[in-house]
């Protein structure tokens, strides 16, 4: 089975032409904030943050009176975005340059960049003003250096979601004290801003110390000149995936493909990583050799050879990894076969089709590798996405995980959906002279934001927000029941802000619900082939300038996610799915349980059947949630 959806794009070349200056859309719209002391940049992939830094750095350097730039990455792969680069040429002030020796994302040991970092900052020479180094190589170096070191100075954390508020960070906190003990400038960047992946990048009063800019991934992929749709696809396997790639290898054997096999410590993994290489290869052909920069040549059923490389095996990688850095051309490289490497910042723009292997815990994970294949290029229309995850199976002690992986997923797509889809802005709809306009849409009834943290939520965390909604077991756990809008609408998503945003007040967390339910029902409303101003809304029709929010409040905006799953999943799947979110719905003691197994018992003997979900009287639902805690507790258990 599989969940598909695809959004196409209109080729506008926005993101991707340039000003006078030299610079994107989105870096001109980075460049106005250039004066920020603390500035937040979240835009896609293959957006030009890199460069986008490059212009605000160097205005800081000439027109702001600073006097060193450190830009840290999280991998030295990355480091070669920021090389030296001549701006000059297409049309900007200055050019960028690196010193060779202030590129600590180069081959050299941990100890030896620490002192090159050292050095840097002690230097007087003003044109020693701008280094690279890993995200390790500033940990490092911070334990050496006062807080002093950095006035003045600007620091540029890429790919910013590695920081974590969270204490055993150590990034975390030295972002903290350099905000708060020091006169430096904060540039920060990243594809991904997800909160509920793991523990928030900054607490509140930190995050206050920003300025945003944020560029959605619709801006970027609308404004391109190749690519102009995107697919994503969930495909669901039992037993050994293995089994389950030859249907899938026509899809992408003549794509230019990137596979992540699993983690070694996932269940769907073998534990034998290079074994699974191995047999994926035996799979896709003939197995001619290695070329002189270690690529893997394959010839297929068809004929064609393919060059691939092999990221999973340590023998050798450094030799392809410094090929993948250098390579330029089309025919240069065929396929990547890698576990946790070619994610965030791996540039390789012909990439057209991600196959990932294996749940991926993170949104921004996913995010990430989606990133690799929606780079504009000429050899490409069309980027897909496919996630290929192990199916639940009853008889397996690990059928919990398994579900939380299926609904993860499932709700991972609803996301990516929403994500990809068009942004819209809502306003209240005081009167019907005021009907939308582009992505201006009035709502009646719709109220004003009352405050300015909520006014902040709104324009600037509602894509968080949202991720936090989907990712929470109690509102899956409604999605595989099939809750009714009001449940959903009115009590769970409430419920998840006030978790997220605890120190808003009743009022506030109405305000920020309107507002992110709205978002959620109407980003995914499909509009009328002949009538654009009718958006199907559940199954009904209407018109987008007589929406009210009790009209939005009355749809379920999780109800396409629920007919996927009673649709593609056979019934004796969807009981299973139901059973394992049962079984977390109500607690019992251990004595309670010891009481109520004879009376399961006794039940199955009256009836001829076990007590069932949903049931009428209470004493028989009491009896089911026993009955299914009590298997939860034998499979953990068995899996001792």
């Amino acid at each position: 089975m599989s969940k598909i959806f695809q959004v196409n794009y209109g080729q506008k070349k926005t993101s991707v032409n340039t000003n006078q200056l030299g610079m994107r859309e989105m870096q001109a719209r980075v460049y106005e904030k250039r004066a920020s002391r603390h500035l937040l940049v979240k835009a896609p992939p293959a957006s030009g943050k890199s460069r986008a830094l490059m212009f605000i750095a160097l205005d800081k350097l000439h027109n702001q009176g600073l006097k060193k730039a450190i830009i840290a990455v999280p991998e030295r792969s990355i480091g070669k975005s920021f090389r030296s680069t001549k701006l000059s040429d297409y049309g900007y002030y200055w050019d960028w340059q690196v010193k060779e020796e202030n590129n600590l994302t180069t081959v050299g040991t941990a100890r030896s960049k620490v002192m090159s970092f050292v050095n840097f900052m002690n230097s007087t020479d003003p044109t020693d003003n701008v280094l690279i180094c890993t995200h390790a190589t500033l940990r490092f170096a911070w334990e050496q250096l006062d807080v002093s070191y950095f006035d003045n100075c600007l620091l540029a954390i890429d790919e910013f979601h590695h920081v974590s508020q969270d204490d055993n960070s150590v990034l975390g906190n030295v972002l903290r004290e350099v905000l708060q003990s020091s006169t430096a400038h904060v540039f920060a960047m990243t594809g991904s801003y997800f909160r509920g992946d793991s523990v928030p990048i900054l607490d509140a009063a930190d995050e206050e110390h920003f300025d945003r800019v944020t560029y959605t991934y619709y801006e970027q992929l609308e404004g391109y000149e190749y690519l102009k749709s995107f697919n994503m696809a969930y495909k669901f396997y039992q037993g050994n995936y293995m089994e389950a790639l030859p249907d899938l290898i026509p899809e992408f054997i003549d794509k230019k493909t990137i596979i992540h096999i699993p983690n070694v410590n996932s269940g769907e993994s073998s534990k034998d990583k290079y074994g699974e290489v191995d047999e994926m290869l035996d799979l896709l052909g003939d197995y001619l050799g290695k070329d002189d920069n270690g690529l893997i040549q394959l010839k297929t059923a068809s004929g064609k050879v393919l060059k691939i490389a092999d990221l999973v095996t340590e023998e050798g990688r450094e030799v392809v990894q410094a090929y993948l850095a250098r390579m330029t051309e089309l025919d240069d490289l065929d396929m990547i076969i890698a576990l946790g490497m070619a994610k965030e910042g791996f540039d390789w723009p012909f990439a057209e089709y991600a196959l990932t292997i294996g749940y991926r815990a993170s949104l921004t994970e996913i995010i990430q590798i989606i990133g690799r294949v929606t780079r504009d290029s000429s050899n490409k229309t069309e980027a897909t996405f496919t996630n290929l995850i192990a199916e639940p199976d009853a008889e397996n002690d690990e059928v919990q995980y398994s579900v939380n992986n299926l609904m993860k997923a499932i709700t991972a797509s609803l996301l990516m959906e929403n994500v990809l889809a068009p942004s819209f802005k809502f306003k209240p709809k005081e009167n019907n002279n005021q009907t939308a306009k582009g992505a201006e849409i009035y709502i009646k009834g719709l109220v004003k934001p009352s405050t300015p943290r909520v006014e902040q939520i709104i324009q600037q965390d509602l894509t968080e927000l949202k991720a936090s909604i989907l990712q929470d077991d109690v509102v899956q756990a409604a999605i595989v029941a099939g809750a009714d809008s009001k449940t959903i609408n009115k009590q769970l998503i409430p419920r998840v802000i006030a978790t997220q945003y605890p120190q808003l007040s009743q009022t506030e967390i109405e305000e920020v619900r309107q507002y992110a339910v709205s978002d959620l029902i109407l980003s995914n409303a499909k509009p009328d082939k002949d009538n654009k101003q009718l958006l199907k809304m559940a199954d009904k029709f209407v018109n987008i300038d007589d929406l009210t929010i009790d009209l939005i409040d009355r749809v379920n905006p999780f109800q396409n996610a629920y007919e996927m799953i009673s649709r593609d999943v056979d019934s004796k799947t969807l009981n299973l799915i139901a059973r394992v979110f049962d079984s977390k719905k109500v607690e019992f003691t251990e004595d309670e349980l010891r009481m109520l197994y004879p009376k399961i018992k006794e039940f199955q003997r009256e009836h001829g059947r076990l007590p069932q979900r949903n049931a009428k009287e209470l004493d028989e639902e009491r009896l089911y949630h026993a009955l299914v805690k009590l298997e939860q507790l034998r499979r953990e258990r068995r899996g001792k």
